[in-house]
């Protein structure tokens, strides 16, 4: 999916990555996308959550993958990791 922005005479094109339930991120943000079943992710997932910097768009579902951002944001995804990574894959075919 492609966002266009136009601020005043400025036009920024945006690529945007559907993570799921009509939620995107956009993709230049993102730095990793990783399953959430492994201690040290749980540890990122505790502390972004203290520092609230985490952002849950699973609707209650379990939680399949997560991604971190350039922003230290960490946000859990009820999509497969494979999934998101795939739906990126096919954003930057796109693009080029």
């Amino acid at each position: 999916m492609e966002s266009t922005v136009t601020n005043n005479t400025t036009r920024i094109n945006q690529m945007l990555l559907n993570i799921g339930f009509g939620n995107v991120v956009a993709v230049d943000r993102i730095i990793a996308i990783v399953s959430p079943n492994s201690a040290p992710i749980k540890r990122l997932k505790d502390e972004a959550r203290d520092n609230n910097r985490l952002i849950d768009v699973t609707h209650g579902r379990k939680t399949r993958s997560v991604l971190v951002t350039d922003s230290n944001h960490v946000i859990l995804s009820a999509v497969q990791t494979e999934t998101i990574s795939l739906r990126l894959s096919n954003l930057k075919d796109l693009e080029s």
